[in-house]
């Protein structure tokens, strides 16, 4: 039911803090699947020959060969002064080499600050941010802009994306407060220090012909969270998107292609998902020896009702049109 289902993400949510002024305890060779950690993001960097493991709480994990891992690292120093105050939680960050210098795509919320409230559900000051590095492992520092989008809005899970030369950032507009969560793309200045222009709309979480809740009377509807989006294209040039809902209880993925090509759209959405049921969030990355994986978190609920995630890999072919989920890689 959709009532367990957003109870879950928000249980999630309030169970993601990290404080900034928190020393993580360094562990090494810890095996993948002993890492407590959603949203996982892999950078392969071959400048270093390392892998860069990041997503929600804000630290780092390092690894040579993807099996044993070093961490975490504590890579971010925000702005206390900022609209994100001295503690702010991070979600989802992911790190993109672009142009020379690491860029750290992340969502921030300040819980001190409440914008809104939309159906009994008070919204804090949420948004996604964008902190560069000269180097993988940081610090992450935050750059000119002090905002990328309306402080009106929570968003959430940004990305980057280069279409025609321009970087833009893509991200979802939070469905607690528009009730219909979307995916949205805004442009990014070439030095991605701050955002050009306005938003525009690529898809709403209505579109989607696999996600499902039930309504207060019990009628199944389209689900309305948006989570995680991530392009990529095929090996045939096919564009397309993986991105994250629900349906019913179960955290679920699917993806879409632009039937033009190009951001703009339309977005035609797969009518089944694409992962079995509790995995979700992922990216794509390349192995140092070519392999196409896709980084993915499961997630499941622990004995204490406590939900835990953990990621995963799974083996992809993008030869064709379409992506074909592989095996688990071990």
């Amino acid at each position: 039911m959709m009532k367990l289902a957003i109870w879950a993400l928000m249980l999630f949510n309030l169970g993601s803090v990290v404080a900034q002024n928190r020393v993580p305890v360094l562990k090494t060779d810890v095996p993948l699947d002993s890492i407590r950690l959603s949203d996982p993001f892999i950078l392969a960097d071959k400048k270093s020959m390392t892998y860069y493991m990041t997503g929600t709480g804000g630290l780092l994990w390092k690894s040579k060969d993807l099996q044993k891992w070093t961490g975490p690292y504590k890579v971010t120093k925000t702005d206390p002064a900022s609209w994100m105050g001295p503690e702010p939680m991070i979600w989802a960050a992911e790190l993109h080499h672009y142009k020379g210098k690491y860029y750290y795509f992340a969502t921030f919320t300040n819980r001190g600050v409440k914008i809104d409230t939309v159906k009994g559900n008070v919204i804090e000051r949420r948004a996604c941010h964008i902190l560069v590095s000269e180097v993988p492992e940081g610090p992450y520092v935050p750059m000119k802009d002090p905002t990328y989008l309306p402080a009106n809005m929570p968003t959430l899970d940004g990305t980057l994306w280069v279409e025609d030369g321009k970087p833009y950032l893509i991200y979802c507009y939070e469905w607690l407060q528009n009730w219909d969560g979307t995916i949205e793309q805004i442009e990014l200045k070439p030095d991605l220090s701050g955002s050009v222009g306005q938003s525009k709309l690529l898809f709403k979480a209505s579109a989607s012909p696999w996600s499902r809740e039930r309504d207060s009377a019990g009628k199944v509807i389209p689900n309305k969270v948006t989570d995680g989006p991530w392009l990529f294209h095929t090996k045939t040039g096919k564009l397309g998107m993986l991105w994250t809902s629900w349906v019913f209880s179960e955290y679920t993925q699917g993806v879409a292609y632009s039937k033009s090509g190009k951001l703009a759209g339309p977005w035609i959405h797969e009518p089944t998902p694409f992962t079995p049921p509790n995995y979700g969030h992922s990216m794509l990355f390349r192995t140092f020896d070519g392999k196409l994986l896709m980084a993915v978190h499961s997630h499941r609920e622990d004995k204490s009702g406590r939900y835990i995630r953990i990621p995963q890999l799974f083996e992809v072919d993008d030869s064709g049109d379409k992506l074909v989920l592989g095996a688990r890689y071990h």
